[in-house]
């Protein structure tokens, strides 16, 4: 999107009633620069001539204002550009082929809405903290990873230069760029079956993390938020946003590369030391979690408080996991745990633990991950891995590939049967299945196996598409599907510890 007619000083806020300009951008009182001396600004424009308005972020360069979210104005610390590629929209996935249109801006405001803050709700129904970090995703074959040297199907902590080298391999090819992570992506999913009055009220999903005042960082941003997803966390000045570079081969097993981002000015941040040099120079602002009185504030007027696994990895952010548990158990909300990764446990096992076992409500693992924190040989089956966990957790969910799922409650597990579909790519599978259980705990759901095949037929979703975003449509149709399972007597304040007994 290209917005080709210059434009006088920014107004302090869009003047009323409503006008069409063939551009009309709107000031973010603190621009983040770009690396070649952009600033970032928001227009109001009608997508795709719909009645909706959104904010679009754009940058004015060389040839006018470009829309931010196409990805075309980052450029990587190497020099490596991040651009020519794709995006998901709210409604669909678009590719981005040209910059060279013009679209018909609307220029109008909400009465009291500015930009950086909006009227948020009284109480949040799922509060995620978790990284925040833009993935890079493209399609590539097994000869690309043999040059590159990287073990397909792994996750691996990489430094920018060695970022830069693999994205400046992938020059050429196409990617999209996405406001991703484990956690987003279930948020993202969540947020979307619960747009609308199905079963209950629409749902408020916000996340909190942490993101650089660069531009992946408004990026990151802008793009949960028009997935109705709030994120409160403010930018830290002089930091860089983190980012997955997902690499996923035509038999849909993915290899990911994972940057942390950097912090210029590391004692700033409270909580943040490193253990050691070397992890010094792979952590940095997608590291850091500040626990405040601000969140402290979110989380008593939250439901349920869902805490990613890959956390643990940051040592000092364990303190802030652990208050934001304590918090949250302390106001009556339910406590999710995303076990992420199998070497993140072993490498962390009795932190899992001390969180699990004394403030967890909710696991999320597949079924490596629960062999993993049960101790198990690979031999063991999944369905003795979730039993196991449900007697010293209330509900437990484990995944197990193609080959279905198990539900854990009580010392005993529920098999949940795989939803068919043709796998394309399985980046994704199980936070979208993870989407499907808040959700039905949420709508009041007490059966089990109908909230169990609710979360599959999500998944199975998300696998046979490119990309890791439960779409708009399906979401709302997934949702409609499911809807003789809800109980429209549950309210939101009735989720609770006493609600997942119940099952």
């Amino acid at each position: 999107m290209s917005f080709s007619h210059p434009i006088s000083p920014p107004l302090s806020r869009p003047p009323l009633p409503v006008k069409y300009y063939p551009s009309f951008p709107y000031e973010n009182p603190q621009p983040p620069p770009l690396s070649h001396g952009c600033s970032t600004i928001f227009a109001f424009c009608h997508y795709r001539r719909r009645q909706r308005l959104r904010p679009v972020p754009l940058t004015k360069g060389q040839h006018g204002f470009s829309w931010l979210s196409s990805c075309r104005s980052f450029r990587g610390v190497s020099g490596a550009e991040f651009g020519g590629g794709s995006e998901e929209e709210e409604e669909e996935v678009e590719e981005v082929v040209s910059n060279s249109y013009e679209e018909e801006v609307e220029v109008g405001a909400e009465e009291n809405w500015t930009f950086g803050s909006s009227l948020l709700p009284d109480r949040w129904d799922v509060l995620g903290l978790g990284q925040a970090m833009v993935d890079f995703s493209g399609m590539v074959d097994d000869e690309f990873l043999d040059k590159l040297g990287l073990e397909k199907g792994t996750r691996k902590v990489v430094n920018h230069e060695e970022r830069g080298k693999v994205l400046r391999a992938m020059d050429g090819c196409s990617y999209k760029a996405a406001a991703g992570g484990s956690l987003s992506n279930s948020l993202v999913a969540l947020a979307r079956l619960g747009s609308r009055p199905i079963g209950g009220p629409a749902l408020n999903v916000a996340m909190v993390g942490s993101v650089g005042s660069d531009p992946l960082g408004s990026f990151y941003r802008a793009k949960l938020r028009r997935a109705n997803v709030h994120f409160l966390s403010e930018p830290i000045k002089d930091g860089t946003t983190g980012t997955v570079i997902v690499l996923t081969t035509p038999d849909a097993h993915r290899t990911m590369l994972s940057y942390q981002g950097y912090n210029y000015k590391v004692s700033d941040v409270a909580f943040y030391t490193c253990a050691t040099d070397s992890l010094n120079s792979l952590m940095g602002t997608s590291s850091t979690v500040n626990y405040n009185p601000s969140l402290a504030s979110i989380i008593s007027k939250t439901n349920i408080l869902v805490v990613e696994g890959y956390l643990f990895e940051l040592p000092d952010t364990i303190k802030t996991m652990t208050k934001a548990c304590e918090e949250a158990r302390r106001c009556g909300a339910l406590v999710a745990v995303t076990a992420s990764d199998v070497s993140c446990i072993e490498r962390h096992y009795d932190d899992f633990w001390e969180m699990v076992g004394n403030h967890a409500d909710i696991v999320f693992a597949n079924s490596d991950e629960a062999r993993a924190l049960c101790h198990f040989a690979s031999k063991e089956s999944p369905i003795s891995a979730a039993r196991y966990l449900s007697h010293f957790v209330p509900l437990v969910s484990v995944t197990d590939g193609p080959r279905g799922s198990y539900i854990g409650v009580k010392g005993e597990a529920v098999y949940i049967p795989p939803s068919p579909c043709v796998p394309v790519d399985t980046c994704g599978a199980g936070d979208a299945y993870a989407s499907g259980i808040l959700y039905g705990i949420l709508r009041g759901m007490s059966d089990l196996k109908g909230m169990g095949t609710l979360a599959t037929r999500i998944a199975a979703t998300v696998v046979g598409q490119q990309g890791t975003r439960l779409r708009v449509q399906d979401a709302v149709e997934l949702a409609e599907s499911f809807s003789f399972h809800y109980d429209n007597r549950t309210s939101r304040s009735d989720v609770s510890s006493d609600h997942i007994s119940s099952f």
